[in-house]
């Protein structure tokens, strides 16, 4: 008698009623997490996709309001705007600049306080390296204010000083730019160190002694050792970081900029905020963030598929 592979005779499947009410405890345990995301996840999107295919109106509602002519309009829209590629020229460049930057640094980090043989200095720099992940936007901008201010800031009075000029950190574009991208790094690069740090703290000390043994120096051990070991651990967060790729900082930048800066820091999140809450265009920008979650979606699946080739992947 032919039977489906995988099928043990005189076995019922793990996904049977019997299997599945003994679990009843355990399913019952997860009722309130998946309440949490079908209101607070799943209902937003579908209002999301509603509003963005309609022509919506405050006094109409979602359900009443028309739907658009053709239904497509607002993708459309933005699509063909002169604002696209200026937006998504300036999020992928600021995303992509922090994660292909950030990564690294942070792994660097996580390797040299792995090798520091001193716990004080070690401690001590770890503290200070991942401090200013709880440090807010807005009191990180007043720093920035503080240090890059054109007219009292601390550099600028040292510039000014030793040359007679000064350089507009905070309104110049490709100055302001590099300052988003600095900061984001610097508040960032010692709470992901910490990933790594584990990731490392995690390989078997015998493959280092083994390496001691046979004459292996410091760099050639973390080079063949260290950085394998972790490459699972980098994959996967590159990986993750790729699925929020049009996510370039929509905090730290609506804290931050100001109208001078437009050119090169303006990303589809800010737009987005203006175009939804202080234009009220609420359809076009509902549009827009349907498109940029489409995007992302397309971007974790496809770098998902190619870390396959490397043995790493979510799914």
């Amino acid at each position: 008698m032919h039977m489906p592979l995988g099928r043990i005779p005189g076995k019922s499947s793990k996904y049977s009623w019997p299997n599945l009410k003994s679990q009843g405890a355990f399913l019952l345990m997860l009722l309130p997490g998946l309440i949490f995301y079908f209101i607070y996840l799943y209902l937003p999107i579908g209002a999301a996709i509603l509003v963005s295919i309609k022509d919506y109106g405050v006094k109409s509602g979602i359900f009443k309001s028309p739907i658009a002519s053709p239904w497509y309009k607002h993708f459309s829209f933005f699509i063909k705007s002169p604002y696209f590629w200026p937006l998504l020229r300036n999020t992928m460049l600021i995303s992509m600049s922090k994660m292909l930057l950030g990564i690294p640094l942070a792994v660097m980090l996580a390797i040299l306080l792995n090798e520091c043989r001193v716990n004080k200095l070690k401690r001590a720099v770890q503290t200070l390296t991942y401090m200013p992940h709880f440090l807010s936007w807005v009191v990180i901008y007043g720093m920035c204010f503080i240090l890059f201010s054109e007219t009292n800031g601390l550099i600028n009075d040292w510039l000014r000083t030793l040359t007679g000029s000064t350089v507009p950190f905070l309104t110049n574009p490709a100055a302001f730019r590099n300052l988003v991208i600095g900061s984001d790094i610097w508040k960032s690069t010692g709470w992901s160190a910490i990933i790594y740090l584990a990731a490392i703290s995690g390989i078997d000390p015998q493959l280092y002694e083994a390496a001691y043994i046979d004459g292996a120096s410091r760099a050639k051990t973390i080079w063949h050792i260290t950085l394998p070991s972790i490459a699972n651990v980098i994959v996967l967060t590159l990986i993750l970081r790729c699925g929020t790729i049009l996510n370039a900082g929509f905090d730290q930048i609506y804290v931050m900029y100001n109208e001078g800066v437009y050119s090169t820091v303006d990303i589809i999140d800010t737009w987005v905020f203006r175009t939804g809450f202080e234009n009220f265009n609420l359809s076009l920008s509902s549009a827009v963030g349907l498109f940029k979650s489409f995007v992302s979606f397309l971007m974790i699946v496809t770098v998902n598929q190619i870390s396959r080739h490397w043995g790493e992947s979510l799914w």
